[in-house]
């Protein structure tokens, strides 16, 4: 169970406020609302002292003086929607995604930590942890056991001192995502004592376990794992079901199959909504214009799911599942004032917001914003330049970019000693570490083929990526990136296309999100003119050192097979 929330005094003024002796902060009067457990639509006056729900019933407070009074009849209320599965450092961060997110009516997460663990120590990032706290949202968060990539000191990050100390933490509800689950295979028992230790602290633990078969299903569950996230097909959320895993479905910009699982789910007549969860998995911003979890709702009573179940999914079959329904996920007394108030059942995108009893829209406009710092983690200072010297290489080995996430290897024929043709879709790519001291040259096939000069520090380690045709316009790109300090930069005829800047550590933006979704879309669509054809620019940068998927990838230590689990071709000294 998530830890109270609450302080003796504050409880003592809560129960007042049933005695009649305090007055409550706001009441929500002829509510129609949802009750998750009993499955049906009730109706009562919700009274909420600061940020509890404290009565629910007929009466209405005595004293109404200094008493908010919201008439809700002919609307109809719901739990404020969870997402359990947020990578909140995609260009947005977790305090703008989270301001974003509340105006279509998510305001609890479960978020990912990788990049806390790769740049920060542990007590700044619990710094960080304990003032998002304080915001009228909830934040939880999983622990990495695995940096996703080769790392040259993966022993030293992933310490079992530092695991230990984010596990000890109340709002720390899981373990993983393990995708780095084939070491556990592989015999790595350190990784299989680290679910252990998690599974002994009573945190979940979360597989990453695309198109496995039932063995590998089977294997995994031994070791530990409790849920998945990676279903693509109704047979397979089916499997995952039979062997006891939690199953959340999945809707996001790399894999938007949230339609097709619901369909095939009533097509074999499978009576599981009870246990099925829905996340949009950390997409990349200009997915959320069509909202986040309100929009797997709308996707779910299209589907023919039921307004209760499609609910739950996104609200108390996630909180019963993380064993939060002490505060979050019911309408209830006791729990935390977090509401969504709609038109109907039927409309999921919230005409107001309530979050932790702070109002964070009113009759559809937004009426909560702030400005959160993340000062422990600083502004990317890159303190080297790019000479012709770094292009200077021969390979035989390139990577084939075959989707957003598979890159195969590939036979480089193509000269390397000057820019390439504009024809064909080879292009150079540099990954840099960030302290200028080693560099990894490859051709990149599958990319652009007009993309002349790009460089972001957005990459699965913050090192920087570069890739194009021409080296005037790569270094170009490259020194636009130093000026702004860090971010992504696209560059044609020592012009500059597109950009933006990522004002935190060059990882990820303060903006709003509206603001980083107008440059998305501009940077996208200037790729694509150039010849990028692929689903999502973002994704690919950051999948390209990322070795949970199929077949070759750049690391930090140089050129990783991954089915090998090697490296052809080591990183190279500047």
């Amino acid at each position: 169970m998530v830890a109270p929330a609450w302080k003796i005094e504050q409880i003592r003024k809560q129960v007042g406020v049933v005695d009649g002796k305090i007055a409550p902060t706001l009441v929500l009067k002829n509510a129609r609302y949802l009750h998750s457990v009993l499955k049906t639509w009730l109706e009562g006056n919700i009274w909420v002292h600061e940020d509890r729900i404290v009565y629910i019933g007929d009466k209405m407070p005595t004293d109404l003086q200094a008493v908010e009074i919201v008439d809700c009849a002919g609307k109809t209320i719901v739990p404020g929607y969870i997402e359990p599965h947020v990578h909140p450092f995609q260009v947005y961060g977790p305090a703008n995604f989270a301001m974003f997110a509340a105006q279509t009516g998510t305001t609890t997460f479960l978020s990912d930590n990788l990049p806390f663990f790769l740049g920060l120590k542990n007590e700044e990032s619990f710094a960080i942890l304990d003032r998002l706290k304080a915001l009228p949202f909830s934040f939880y968060w999983w622990t990495r056991f695995d940096s996703q990539t080769e790392l040259i000191n993966e022993e030293e990050v992933f310490s079992s001192t530092r695991l230990i100390d984010w596990l000890s933490r109340d709002d720390v509800l899981l373990g993983g995502e393990l995708t780095g689950w084939t070491r556990l295979v592989r015999g790595d028992d350190n990784m299989l004592a680290r679910i252990q230790m998690a599974k002994r602290m009573h945190k979940k633990i979360e597989a990453h376990l695309p198109g496995s078969s039932s063995r590998t299903l089977a294997r995994m569950k031994l070791f530990g794992a409790d849920g998945d996230h990676e279903s693509m097909t109704a047979d397979e959320v089916e499997a995952r079901l039979l062997q006891g895993y939690g199953v959340t479905l999945r809707y996001s910009s790399i894999r938007p199959d949230l339609p097709v699982l619901l369909r095939g789910i009533i097509e074999k007549n499978l009576p599981v909504f009870d246990h099925l969860m829905m996340t949009t998995d950390g997409s990349t911003p200009a997915f959320y214009e069509e909202g986040i979890m309100d929009a797997c709702i709308k996707i779910a009573l299209d589907e023919g799911v039921t307004p209760i179940d499609a609910y739950a999914m996104a609200s108390y079959n996630i909180a019963r599942y993380y064993d939060m329904t002490n505060l979050h996920g019911l309408i209830a007394i006791g729990r935390y004032a977090t509401l969504n108030i709609l038109t109907d059942e039927f409309s999921p995108t919230p005409e107001s917001v309530l979050s932790k009893g702070v109002w964070l829209k009113r009759d559809n406009e937004q009426t909560y914003d702030c400005n959160f710092a993340y000062q422990e983690f600083g502004e990317m200072n890159l303190s080297f330049n790019l000479t012709t010297d770094d292009f200077q290489f021969s390979t035989p080995v390139g990577i084939d970019m075959v989707n957003d996430v598979i890159t195969k290897p590939y036979r480089v024929q193509i000269a390397t000693d000057q820019d390439l043709s504009l024809t064909h879709d080879e292009s150079y790519l540099i990954l840099l570490s960030r302290d200028g001291k080693w560099r990894v040259n490859t051709v990149l096939k599958g990319f652009a083929n007009k993309v002349k000069g790009f460089a972001s520090s957005y990459s699965n380690t913050g090192d920087i990526i570069i890739i194009g045709k021409t080296i005037k316009d790569m270094m170009h790109a490259f020194n636009e990136l130093k000026r702004i300090k860090g971010g992504y930069v696209l560059v044609e005829n020592n012009k500059v296309i597109a950009s933006l800047a990522l004002d935190v550590d060059g990882s990820f933006s303060t903006v709003s999100v509206t603001e980083i979704i107008a440059s998305e879309k501009i940077l996208k669509e200037a790729l694509a003119a150039r010849g990028y054809n692929k689903g999502d620019a973002i994704y690919s940068l950051l999948f390209l050192m990322s070795i949970h998927l199929p077949y070759v990838r750049v690391t930090q230590k140089g050129i990783y097979d991954v089915m090998k689990d090697k490296v052809l071709l080591p990183a190279v000294m500047r």
